[in-house]
């Protein structure tokens, strides 16, 4: 396992981040968080949405310190209660507090703000991390499920205002889902951001470990296409698919749940695993992505010579409709 910066902060993450969303029983959970740890990885990802899960992993994780540990706030923590949801002070720290319980700790390492709440100033929760920051009961910040102006939004403020910068994002990703090289992907390697990357085998139904029932058509096409590439290149098709989403930007870190430690030592395989030009080509052939016409606009008129003039300018890398 190798490793990275955590956006621009000098926090070491390995390359392949593992999720805690489904956790089985405890001595399993034992067995996966061990394997993930003898390859080198380590950075656990959970959330206080996940109720029993996150409770597991505290009951699990006995080498604490070895571990980037990382949970989630926003989402409901009760249906009839309006203030146990959201971005807001409140719930933000009452689900910390929740989380720090469950996980048997004093702090985590990282802190997403589960996804966007649109109710609440960005103001008010990046001043409210900042101050869990100080108080020492989180170490980094994290947006997840967000659109990209509010990310690069709450960036320049917390710069602006000399708080703790979020320094990543986590978001869906996957061969059949490329929405985020629209705006958040491009807008994340611009300001340096690592992004974890959820979904990235559709939940086991892009690899055959999952029933393919809610495959669309494309999804069909890609799921072949995966098997073909892995049949060629004598891995498997979950292999290829994370190697496929690390081969589309260095900031990408697949971020997989197990059910199983044996499936473990698979995943962490794929991070070895070069997709040769025309296996990518195929690939992109068989799950084809299409930023809109905007985005194409937008793009064209970056490199004409009616808007740019005729001067060439080079450092910096043409924009495509993607950015």
């Amino acid at each position: 396992m190798r490793y990275r910066l955590f956006g621009r902060t000098g926090l070491r993450v390995s390359e392949l981040f593992l999720g805690a969303m489904r956790l089985p029983d405890a001595p399993e959970a034992r067995r996966i968080v061990d394997a993930y740890a003898d390859a080198g990885g380590n950075v656990i990802d959970t959330a206080s949405a996940y109720g029993d899960s996150e409770s597991l992993l505290g009951e699990v994780l006995t080498r604490r310190d070895r571990f980037v540990l990382a949970t989630k706030f926003t989402l409901s923590r009760d249906p009839g209660d309006p203030n146990a949801a959201g971005a807001h002070r409140k719930n933000l720290v009452a689900s910390l507090d929740r989380s720090l319980r469950r996980l048997r700790t004093d702090h985590v390492d990282i802190l997403w703000v589960h996804t966007w709440d649109p109710h609440t100033p960005v103001e008010e929760t990046l001043r409210a991390l900042d101050d869990l920051v100080r108080a020492g009961k989180i170490r980094y910040v994290g947006m997840s499920d967000m659109p990209a102006w509010t990310i690069s939004r709450a960036d320049a403020i917390a710069e602006w205002k000399g708080w703790t910068s979020p320094a990543g994002v986590q978001v869906p990703y996957s061969l059949v889902n490329r929405d985020i090289e629209r705006e958040v992907l491009p807008m994340a390697e611009a300001l340096g951001l690592t992004v974890a990357a959820w979904g990235v085998l559709d939940h086991g139904a892009l690899t055959g470990s999952a029933s393919t029932d809610r495959l669309s058509p494309a999804g069909e096409r890609a799921a072949a296409a995966l098997a073909d590439v892995a049949g060629e290149l004598g891995a498997t098709p979950g292999q290829v698919a994370i190697a496929w989403s690390r081969a589309q930007s260095p900031a990408i870190h697949p971020l997989v749940g197990f059910r199983s430690h044996a499936r473990v030592a698979e995943a962490v395989a794929a991070l070895d695993v070069r997709l040769p030009d025309e296996a990518l080509a195929a690939l992109d052939a068989a799950a084809p992505f299409d930023a809109g016409p905007y985005a194409d606009f937008v793009a064209r008129s970056a490199r004409d010579p009616h808007v740019m003039g005729d001067a060439e300018i080079v450092g910096r890398r043409a924009p495509t409709a993607q950015g």
